[in-house]
C-alpha cells in the first residue's frame, strides 16, 4: 500500500521583527493549507532582519501556530533565528516548538551573526524530510550529504528576489534528478526586510522525477499543496 503525506508551502506575508503578528499569519496559512506538513520560507517569523532577536522554542507568540496545528494536526516548519544563534527552522506541532535545523551555508553577512548548522532530518509520518535554508538549496554538496542520511524529501525555505523566481525550479529539479527524492521550497512573496522590497514567490513541489505538481503566485498569503506517494 502507498505511502502518502499531504504537503504545503506557504508565503505569508510578513512584517518585520513583529513575531508576534507573523505568527498569526503562520496560523492562517496552517488552517488555508489542509496538509499534514507547512512549509515556510527563510526567517518567517521575523522577515530576513539579521538583527531580529533569536526565537526561543518557548516564546510564547507562538501559542497562535501551536493552536492551528493542534487543530488541524499539522506540523509547521517555521522559519526564524534560534539560539545558537543560528538562522533556523522551527518544527511545531500541537505539542510545542522545537528547533529543528540551523542553516548550514551561511550569505555574506549570515557569517558575522550566525553560525553553521549541521544537515538534518526530521520524520513525519515515516517520511525522512531533509531540511535545507535557502543558500543551502544552491549547494550540491548539501543536497548529497543530506540525502545520505538516507531522505524521502528535500524541504527548503528560501528568500529570492522577484527577478529569480526561475531558480527554485532549477534547484529543485537538480535535487530531485540527483537523489530521486520529492522537493518541497516555500519562498517569501512580497516584501519582507532585509532591503527585499519584493520577493519571487513562486513556491512549488515538485515530485521524485522533477516534475511540478503545485506552484503559488507571487502574492502574499498565497500556499501550494500536493501529496507525496512512494
Amino acid at each position: 500500500m502507498d505511502q502518502l503525506l499531504s504537503i504545503a508551502v506557504a508565503q505569508p506575508r510578513c512584517t518585520p521583527f513583529d513575531v508576534k503578528a507573523n505568527a498569526m499569519a503562520h496560523a492562517e496559512a496552517i488552517r488555508a493549507a489542509n496538509a499534514r506538513v507547512v512549509v515556510f520560507p527563510e526567517m518567517s517569523l521575523t522577515g530576513y532582519e539579521l538583527e531580529a532577536a533569536p526565537v526561543r522554542p518557548d516564546d510564547e507568540r507562538l501559542a497562535p501556530i501551536i493552536a492551528a496545528c493542534a487543530e488541524n494536526g499539522a506540523l509547521a516548519l517555521a522559519g526564524a533565528p534560534v539560539p545558537g544563534p543560528y538562522i533556523g527552522v522551527l518544527a511545531i506541532d500541537g505539542e510545542g516548538v522545537r528547533v529543528a535545523y540551523g542553516k548550514v551555508h551561511l550569505h555574506g553577512s549570515e557569517a558575522d551573526r550566525f553560525i553553521a548548522g549541521e544537515p538534518a532530518v526530521i520524520e513525519v509520518d515515516g517520511w525522512r524530510l531533509g531540511l535545507a535554508i535557502c543558500r543551502d538549496t544552491g549547494i550540491p554538496q548539501h543536497a548529497a550529504r543530506t540525502a545520505a542520511l538516507g531522505i524521502d524529501g528535500y524541504v527548503a525555505g528560501v528568500i529570492h528576489a522577484d527577478h529569480e523566481a526561475e531558480v527554485l525550479g532549477e534547484r529543485a529539479c537538480r535535487v530531485a534528478a540527483d537523489h530521486g527524492v520529492w522537493v518541497a521550497t516555500a519562498a517569501f512573496a512580497g516584501p519582507t526586510g532585509g532591503g527585499f522590497d519584493q520577493t519571487s514567490g513562486h513556491s512549488g513541489i515538485w515530485s521524485a522525477d522533477g516534475e511540478l505538481l503545485a506552484e503559488a503566485g507571487a502574492d502574499p498569503d498565497e500556499t501550494a499543496r500536493a501529496v507525496f506517494v512512494k
